[in-house]
Parts: structure tokens; sequence; C-alpha cells
């Protein structure tokens, strides 16, 4: 394999340096590297590499919704994003709750470049009615369980979930929704809701299952995963949590801290998604949340709609792409206000999602694998969602003006993705 050479880059400490990769591992980090033979990128003393960035939670829609995305076009805009290991939830069309969708999922991912780890479903069929084969999970390195896109709504049958996925290695991801709540509510319940005569879903649907997967995990002293934070009460319920030992993680998205309900006034479904935009209140919680280490990590919930689909605001379906904006809304939001360092932002979008899955640790020092992000922390760049590399278009940062891209992606050594 042909050598590659990052000359004057940045580590995430601001550590000037070059790294030196070989047969998709990093050989040698120091100063003023020269190899006559290696492929060069140059940092210029300004791009930063940082470990290869992780989302723990998109949906490629693959099996049975390719029209929206496709494990490959899903793979390419991860790969755009900067992002070199992605988890898929498993609320496809058949469900992933059987060995021959698993083995589709993984051999198709195969030509991707890059981790596609596939989540697997709680429940049978997502029906919420009987716990699928968790020992058959196992056998196939399954590691992450989610009936993403609606609850399991048997507070027992999540209990003993909870449970055996202890027993099995394997950690549940929770979406923390009550649908008798929500009730058919398409966006936050609130003044813009009652403004726009629409229904709305109510906090307390989410607060409520948070505080139910808490206690149940408690119960059995077994791991959980708190999925799309969007509450000021559910960042409370889940610190106080965390300062009594339970072992409970979560995640948010950059919508989240980003904006809030009012961008519905405009009735564009594409600001709508499941958890919806809040009040500025939950928004400056959550970005609270982030910088002081409450939330674990930042993911997209990519989750790929046609525009045919988004183009009836009442009657769309809910969510957003967000592969491709998630690094430079972070940077833009938290880095260049002075909020997070570049650390920090490792920390959230690369180190603390590849530790709640058990996945092999990344570090830019030789015999590490060389799954590295080389980010242009300064590039101001408009999001141009026709540009997108997802097949669908649906981006809540439509128009938005971002500081800082992933510029190179590099995952097992090789680029799989550049800017220019």
């Amino acid at each position: 394999m042909k050598r590659l050479l990052l000359k004057s880059v940045r580590l995430c400490d601001k550590t000037l340096c070059d790294i030196l990769i070989e047969d998709g591992l990093i050989k040698e980090v120091s100063d003023n590297i020269n190899e006559e033979d290696a492929e060069v990128i140059n940092g210029e003393g300004r791009l930063y590499a940082l470990t290869g960035l992780c989302d723990m939670h998109v949906h490629f829609r693959d099996p049975g919704q390719t029209h929206k995305e496709d494990i490959l076009t899903g793979a390419s805009a991860a790969k755009a994003g900067g992002f070199t290991a992605v988890v898929c939830m498993p609320n496809t069309a058949p469900p992933v709750d059987s060995e021959d969708v698993i083995s589709y999922i993984l051999k198709k991912a195969e030509q991707t470049g890059i981790d596609v780890i596939p989540a697997a479903c709680v429940t049978k069929g997502m029906k919420g009615e009987a716990l699928a084969d968790f020992d058959m999970y196992k056998r196939l390195g399954i590691k992450v369980i989610s009936d993403d896109g609606r609850p399991v709504e048997n507070a027992e049958l999540m209990r003993q979930a909870l449970e055996k996925s202890d027993e099995n290695g394997l950690l549940v991801l929770s979406h923390c929704e009550d649908l008798k709540i929500i009730n058919g509510g398409i966006m936050n319940k609130g003044k813009v809701s009652r403004l726009l005569g629409v229904s709305g879903m109510d906090r307390a649907s989410e607060d409520y299952i948070t505080a139910r997967e808490i206690a149940l995990a408690m119960s059995c002293d077994a791991r959980v995963h708190i999925c799309h934070v969007s509450t000021k009460g559910s960042v409370n319920i889940i610190r106080a949590a965390k300062a009594d030992g339970v072992k409970v993680t979560c995640e948010t998205a950059p919508h989240y801290f980003t904006y809030t309900d009012e961008k519905l006034k405009a009735q564009d479904a594409d600001y709508r998604m499941n958890p919806p935009l809040r009040e500025e209140d939950d928004r400056k919680a959550i970005e609270a949340a982030v910088v002081d280490g409450i939330i674990d990590c930042i993911v997209t919930d990519h989750a790929p709609h046609t525009k045919e689909e988004k183009a009836d605001f009442h009657k769309a379906p809910n969510g957003v792409v967000g592969l491709e904006t998630s690094l430079g809304a972070t940077l833009t939001k938290l880095y260049h206000t002075g909020k997070m360092s570049m650390s920090d932002v490792q920390r959230v979008m690369s180190e603390n999602p590849r530790r709640i899955l058990s996945l092999p640790t990344l570090k830019i020092q030789p015999g590490y694998p060389a799954d590295i992000t080389v980010v242009d922390a300064e590039m101001e760049w408009d999001v141009v969602a026709e540009k997108l590399h997802s097949k669908s278009k649906n981006s809540v940062f439509k128009g938005e003006r971002l500081k800082g891209r992933a510029v190179y992606t590099i995952s097992k050594g090789k680029v799989v993705y550049s800017l220019n």
C-alpha cells in the first residue's frame, strides 16, 4: 500500500506534527518526516488531524426504502462529513432482527470504505411484543440494539431487555417518547404550535420515558443510552442519574443546540424532526450539557426523506439529514464561540461514541488504525442542500453559512473523501 504523509498538521491539542501512514496504520508521528514515495497532504500548519469521527445514530433506510437513502449513498454523506464510523438504526423494511438482514447490511457495508455498523432491534419486528434473539446478535457481533423510531412501550419488557442485553454485552439505545402523550403531535407543544393551530408534542413525553429508562437500568444495574436528548427536563434527569452512579450515557444533535421551534413558523417540514425543536430554555440547557460533559456525544440522527414527502408541512414524516453539516455546525456554534476546544470536539464526536460502543480506541500515535478526519476549522461555507451527497436533501441547516468542515477523510489508511 502506498504511504500517506500528513505534513504540518495540528492535533486536537494544537501540537504541530507530521503523520506517516502505512498499511492502514499510523507508522510515525514526529517533526519533519520526509518520505519521497508518499502521497502528501500539506496541512500548512492550520489543518487539524482528529481521530476519525463516529456517529452512533443514523438512518440509511436500507433495506426497504432505498429511494430515500441506501448504505452506499449514506456512507458517501458520512465520508463527506468526516465520519469513519456510523451506526445505522434498525427501523428498515424489514427491520433488522434476523441474520439475513444483518448479513445483507454487513456485506453491502464492505463496499463503503468506512465502518457501517448495524444496530439491531430490541423487539421482534419492532412490535414491542417480544424480545428479539439476543443470543443470535451476540454470535453475529452486534454491539447495539434499539427500537429507534418508536419506544418499547411495555416497561417490564424494556427492563428484561436491559437485563438480558447486559448479559450479552449489548447496549440498548432508547428512543424516549410516550406515544400516548404525543397523541399525534407534529412539533413542540408550546406557543408556536398554538399560533399555528397544530397538535404539539409535550416535553413530558420525553422526560417521562427518560426517567423510566433510568429507573429500569438502576433496577438491574445495566447500561442504557438515551437517544437525541432535546429537553431541559431530560438533561436534569440524566445529570442527577449520573451523579448517583447510574450507567447512563446520552446524545444530542446539532439542531437541538442551534435552533428552536421558532423555525417552524415558516411551516417548512424540513424543520420537523422527532424529538422536535424545543424552546430557548431547552436549547440553552442542551448546549450547556454538551459543554459540561453531561451529554456524552453529538450525533446527527440522519433521517432522509424525499422532497415529495416533505412537501406538506402537516403530513410530512419527521426527520432531517445531518451527516455533512454536523461538524460544521458544532464548530460554528461551540468551537468558534469559545465554548469548546478542538479536544472537546474530538471527545464528543469521536472518542466518546467509540468508547460507549466498545469500538477499538483511536489515537494519533504509532501503531493505531489510521482513521483520521482532517479539518479546516476556518473554512466558511454555505450549506446548499442540492449539493449534499445524500439522496435526500431535507437539511435543517440549508441556507446557513457554517465555519469549519472536513476536507479529507482517511479510513483504514486510505483517503476516502477529499473536498477538492
